[in-house]
Parts: structure tokens; sequence; C-alpha cells
């Protein structure tokens, strides 16, 4: 008997999920490394996803890519993560939240 997948709740019926899980962080909350998903009624497509205390993000796919419009709003989630990031270090929070679950869809963006 097969396991069921820890993500198989995640597909949504409509648009698309986003998932950012923290793989890593670095000694003083520099940067963080991400497992990055982008879930689709039929699919899911993974990314590695850097960002930095400066703003600054990267996505790296890990097999097939999503699409242009999938990735964009992807990327939109990791810059507000990344820029978020300092401001909550300044604040004494913690800069880099373990999860972040985004969904866009018919009319949510």
């Amino acid at each position: 008997m097969s396991q069921p997948r820890r993500d198989a709740g995640l597909h949504p019926t409509a648009g698309a999920r986003f998932l950012l899980e923290r793989q890593s962080e670095s000694d003083g909350h520099e940067g963080a490394v991400y497992r990055a998903v982008i879930y689709t009624p039929d699919d899911h497509f993974e990314y590695r996803a850097e960002m930095t205390l400066a703003g600054e993000w990267q996505l790296v796919v890990r097999d097939t890519p999503a699409g242009h419009e999938l990735e964009n709003k992807l990327g939109i989630i990791a810059k507000l993560v990344a820029r978020s990031a300092k401001r909550k270090l300044a604040d004494d929070l913690p800069p880099w939240p373990h999860r972040v679950l985004r969904w866009r869809g018919p009319g949510r963006g």
C-alpha cells in the first residue's frame, strides 16, 4: 500500500497555491534558502528560493518550470518575504518564517 503524499491536500480546485518552506538560514540571519512549490489542480512545480536581508531573491527550478505567469507570482511572494526580513529583524522578530502559504486564483490575482 502506497503512502499518501504529505502535500496531497495542497492542490487547489482552481488557481494555484504557492508554498515556501525554509530549509536553512545563515548565521547572523543574512539569508535563507527555501523549498518553493507551486501547486496547480493537476500538477506541482518545485524550486529553490534563495533570499537575503538586502531584499534580493533568486528562484532556481528543480525540474520542470511552471510557466512564466506562475513563476512571476512565486517571484513576487519571494520578493515580499525577502524585503520584510530586514524589518522583522529590526523589530527583534525572527526574520525568516518557517513556512509561507499563499493562494492565487479567480478573483484573487
